[in-house]
């Protein structure tokens, strides 16, 4: 009975990876869905959309400013660094647009625009985000390969939960329930992973220009911030302003690949299938989108990285018809129930971090 209590608790500690044996290649996939998707012109720039957003941007900046000067010295304020957060995620989803080459019509013109928008509004570098982002989107959920699968506090293999020790073990073990008041810190994090990128030897594209542009945005929002407010409510101000950017870029990311099968480290997967299959969509349309920043449309965007915000919901309709004639999964849940699989995905693989001997009905047996 102990043996048994012990595996319903732990669940299979050996992680199972997909294959190319679970996955078989399909031919030609890609190219013929990437051919309609040309041919019905979803690849082409979309400048009005992202003067729009832009506009809509910078008003929603000026309302931020405006408000802080009105409301002085209060802990109304907290409200404002609330509004900074999500608008500062807002711009995040615009710059990680720009590294995709979404927006303007030349790669160093997207460079330009990116770096200033990452490095010069959000303080986060874009090189290090560039250089990471690009691992995962040729190898998403691989092990090995993917850099946002790797152990970051977080263990999203049950072999990496299974080496967890000390505090990081205490962690583990409740980690799919700790997912989300750990975000809370994830917006420091980025910062600080940017500014280590930046600082570290070896060649990182535009590093003085990030550097540069990195103290100028922290200079421009410190000081004023620091200047009229209480030294204390100024520091409260920070980190609601992060806490909320953390929660708000995590929750936006997570449910994309989180809870989705795990390559095997040395699988080799056609491009169709490896992007689709670890690849999940968020239902709801214009607001999902407007939420999330296009993420939503995860399988399309993975699919056609350089896509504008505009068409991927078009391209979802191209994509979904050809899967299903492939016999593909197209994965699509709402917002709520990809939160859910990805808590209790965590959790599962949290398992694996705990002491094997560790069984409930062992410890209520030794406390009679």
């Amino acid at each position: 009975m102990a043996t048994t209590a012990i595996q319903a608790t732990l669940g299979p500690v050996r992680q199972t990876y997909a294959d190319a044996k679970t996955f078989p290649p399909i031919a030609k996939a890609y190219t013929e869905v990437s051919n309609v998707v040309k041919e019905t012109g979803l690849l082409r720039r979309a400048p009005l959309f992202y003067a729009g957003v832009g506009a809509a941007l910078l008003l929603a900046f000026g309302g931020i400013v405006t408000g802080f000067i009105l409301l002085g010295d209060t802990w109304y304020q907290l409200f404002m660094a609330a509004a900074l957060g999500i608008l500062l995620t807002q711009v995040a989803f615009l710059a990680h647009e720009a590294a995709h080459r979404q927006i303007l019509s030349s790669g160093p013109a997207n460079d330009r625009l990116g770096r200033i928008l990452a490095a010069g509004i959000v303080g986060i570098s874009l090189s290090w985000w560039t250089t990471k982002h690009n691992r995962h989107h040729g190898s998403p959920n691989q092990v090995g390969r993917d850099p946002d699968i790797e152990i970051d506090t977080i263990s999203f293999t049950e072999e990496d939960a299974a080496s967890a020790r000390g505090l990081r073990r205490l962690i583990t073990r409740k980690q799919g329930w700790l997912f989300f008041p750990l975000l809370t810190l994830e917006g420091l994090n980025l910062h600080a992973l940017g500014l280590k990128h930046l600082f570290s030897r070896g060649e990182v594209k535009g590093r003085w220009t990030e550097i540069t542009l990195v103290f100028i945005r922290f200079a421009l929002y410190l000081t004023p911030l620091f200047l009229f407010l209480p030294v204390g409510m100024a520091f409260a101000f920070l980190g609601v302003q992060l806490a909320v950017f953390g929660v708000y870029m995590g929750a936006s990311f997570a449910p994309n690949h989180k809870g989705m099968p795990i390559i095997a480290p040395g699988a080799r997967l056609d491009f169709f299938s490896k992007q689709v299959r670890t690849s999940r969509n968020i239902r709801g349309g214009w607001w999902a989108t407007a939420l999330m920043g296009g993420l939503n449309y995860q399988v399309e965007h993975h699919l056609f990285p350089s896509m504008a915000r505009p068409y991927l919901s078009k391209a979802r309709e191209i994509v979904r018809d050809h899967c299903k004639a492939l016999g593909v999964p197209y994965t699509e849940t709402s917002l709520i129930e990809s939160y859910a699989i990805v808590i209790a995905y965590l959790n599962r693989v949290g398992l694996a971090a705990r002491d094997p001997f560790d069984c409930h009905m062992i410890s209520q047996y030794r406390a009679v």
